[in-house]
């Protein structure tokens, strides 16, 4: 059978460090396992437009491997071209990219290796509040500048000791933020989800349970966004919910640039609403040059921790998603059933309510 893998381009980088398996040129360390079971694997980087090896080859491809950090977005329209398409893998976590209501209906399966990036993205997240809550970026380009104002990065530092810090989304990635945030020893961890955390797990980590996501955000200092982009979280963050935000509070997103409304996000971080922005997640990947929240500011010119979408695939999480991968692709092959976890679409239904309550 044909299996076709979009990846992103690793260049120098991926020949001299192997371990970089989530790239085009190390093909997730599959190849040669493929080939030996005589299966076509067609690895590219190329997904945009009909010219694309993406579109090219998805016509007769079995199976389909996509990633977050360089997404193949697979529409309901190529999946009608997609005659012999049966499962699509995630590398990683995330399949925002497939439209998974078309999935449903042609009966695509649709996995991705559960679990693979939580300790790196959590660690992502409180890495970024630390970057706005303490104004590094700032301080640190004032340094390369070869200048030395400590007032003027002072005068917007803060420590987290004693903030009030909300997750929107409290799943895997999101109860692992509060539990690392937890000897940071904040005022208040808060958490808006429609699944309650367990009695236990909320005691262990002193959180409590909002009802609304609004109710969350007005009473927190720094925001930090978990869920899944779905049709109920796609544009959640907008002019409107960023006005019932505490005034300069932090946002931190880690989950899907799309969540957020990019114009709105600028606006609330130019005006001072929003005293600082952060993550590595982007409406569009790769992210065009004028994108606004590559160049946004503060109204003290800092406030942007804006990185590429990297947290999920440290060379520890490639380790993980390369091996999660395999896995799925052998149960497939072989016929065996897959671990439930990893699962988001069966054939012809949805087995998860991550991606919305269906």
């Amino acid at each position: 059978m044909k299996v076709l893998a979009v990846l992103y381009n690793g260049f120098k980088a991926a020949i001299e460090e192997p371990r970089l398996l989530g790239t085009v040129e190390n093909k997730l360390g599959m190849d040669r396992w493929l080939a030996s079971r005589g299966h076509e694997f067609v690895v590219t980087s190329s997904k945009d437009g009909p010219k694309s090896d993406f579109e090219k080859h998805i016509v007769d491809a079995e199976v389909l491997i996509t990633t977050p950090f360089h997404p193949g977005y697979l529409t309901r329209e190529l999946m009608e071209k997609a005659k012999n398409l049966k499962i699509c893998i995630t590398a990683g976590v995330g399949s925002d990219h497939i439209d998974l209501n078309a999935a449903v209906d042609h009966k695509i399966q649709v996995l991705e290796v559960s679990g693979s990036n939580v300790t790196s993205v959590a660690e992502h997240a409180v890495m970024s509040m630390l970057l706005l809550v303490r104004n590094f970026v700032p301080a640190h380009e004032m340094i390369e500048r070869g200048d030395w104002q400590v007032s003027d990065i002072a005068r917007n530092a803060f420590d987290i000791e004693g903030k009030t810090i909300g997750t929107i989304g409290a799943g895997r990635i999101g109860y692992r933020i509060m539990q690392r945030l937890l000897p940071f020893n904040p005022k208040e961890l808060l958490y808006y989800d429609y699944h309650e955390i367990h009695p236990e797990a909320e005691s262990a980590v002193n959180c409590n349970r909002v009802g609304t996501v609004e109710e969350l955000v007005s009473q927190c200092d720094i925001v930090t966004v978990n869920c899944p982009l779905h049709e109920g979280t796609r544009g959640m963050i907008n002019d409107h919910l960023l006005s019932t935000f505490k005034p300069g509070a932090w946002l931190v997103n880690t989950a899907r640039g799309a969540i957020c409304d990019e114009h709105a996000v600028a606006r609330a971080l130019a005006s001072g609403q929003l005293r600082g922005y952060a993550g590595d997640v982007w409406n569009v990947q790769p992210a065009p040059k004028d994108h606004p929240w590559r160049s946004m500011k503060n109204p003290l010119g800092g406030g942007n921790g804006m990185v590429p979408h990297y947290s999920g695939t440290t060379l520890d999480a490639q380790a993980r998603y390369a091996a999660g991968t395999k896995s799925i692709l052998q149960n497939y092959l072989d016929g065996k059933p897959q671990a439930h976890q990893n699962v988001i679409v069966g054939t012809g239904k949805y087995e998860t309510t991550s991606y919305g309550i269906h």
